[in-house]
């Protein structure tokens, strides 16, 4: 499926007030969109490689915003919302409770409105404000570039950084498709723990993106049981998994790695200063899971290396100087969380 058909599918939702517009705009601007904003009482931006679009009333597409611009309404968001959740909110609870929506093929949409608490955690949400649709993408061979810098270093593990929209994602599912094709080396057996359905875009058990000859896909599984799962019954060479960053992420690291298998994921930071700023970060690459680090750049170029290190010259800035008052615990940079 290319760009524009998955542009297609994942305005199938919205409104046909909005919809009718997104249609008609031109195939290029459709393959660069790599999400689309709807907000109460807002203009619909397109957010794209190379700027934010608009559009007027009559449906022209604006690079600046003007008077009379194309706006959602508050009934426009919630028929939309409706439609999404494929007129059952009850059934789709757990993913509004963690903000986000996922839709066949891997897309995302993200939820905006007024948390619903309680005994102090979200419970739910309610006045629905605002709908982020981000497009999955499929770059074949964007991970070349990245396995060429690896030069076959899989055994001590890989974590990926980048800032939102950098491409995280559509890079860790091309590692996934080349590793278990035997694109760059031997055919390994890969396993995917998809915890929120965007790595495999599984719909009915058949996985909507490819990853591969010989990759095993773990739907909706919780990192901590999927690691788990994949060792126990599919004796994976390597477990790629998205999104890491909480504190119960490393525990279920530290299990993957007693197990004996090759992590590869992905952690939320915009540059090394930014991870290593993060406690659980620096949890994680202390696991000693992950030998190497790589660092994505532009969000208008998704999935663009910028930088290949060892985990464990990272952790060097942190550890060189120890304090004596300190009973021999790292000093951390002031404001890590």
């Amino acid at each position: 499926m290319n760009m524009e058909e998955r542009f297609d599918r994942i305005i199938e939702p919205i409104t046909e007030t909005i919809k009718q517009h997104l249609r008609r705009i031109p195939e290029d601007i459709k393959r660069q969109t790599q999400e689309i904003r709807l907000r109460t009482g807002r203009p619909v931006c397109l957010y794209c490689n190379k700027g934010i679009y608009f559009f007027s009333r009559a449906g022209r597409i604006l690079c600046y915003p003007a008077e009379e611009m194309l706006t959602a309404t508050r009934d426009d968001i919630l028929e939309t919302f409706r439609a999404i959740c494929s007129y059952s909110v009850y059934s789709h609870q757990d993913e509004i409770r963690n903000g986000y929506i996922t839709l066949r093929g891997g897309h995302r949409v993200g939820v905006g409105g007024t948390a619903v608490l309680q005994d102090g955690r979200i419970a739910s949400l309610r006045d629905i404000s605002s709908l982020n649709f981000r497009i999955a993408r499929q770059i074949p061979g964007c991970a070349q570039e990245l396995l060429r810098q690896m030069k076959g270093r899989w055994a001590h593990g890989l974590l990926i950084a980048g800032a939102p929209a950098t491409g995280k994602t559509t890079l860790l599912r091309d590692l996934a498709r080349e590793l278990s094709s035997g694109r760059s080396g031997p055919i390994r057996k890969v396993a995917v723990v998809d915890e929120r359905g965007e790595l495999a875009g599984t719909c009915i058990g058949v996985p909507q993106n490819d990853l591969g000859l010989c990759c095993d896909v773990l739907d909706g599984y919780p990192k901590a049981e999927g690691i788990l799962q994949a060792v126990r019954t599919l004796s994976p060479d390597i477990v790629v998994c998205d999104e890491l960053g909480g504190m119960e992420d490393v525990s279920a690291v530290e299990q993957g790695l007693n197990a004996g298998v090759t992590l590869v994921s992905t952690i939320h930071a915009g540059s090394a200063e930014e991870l290593l700023h993060r406690r659980p970060a620096v949890r994680l690459l202390e696991t000693g899971a992950f030998g190497t680090v790589a660092f994505l750049g532009e969000r208008s170029s998704p999935g663009t290396v910028t930088g290949v290190c060892k985990a464990g010259d990272l952790l060097a800035q942190i550890h060189r100087n120890y304090s004596s008052d300190s009973g021999g615990e790292p000093v951390w940079p002031a404001g890590v969380a």
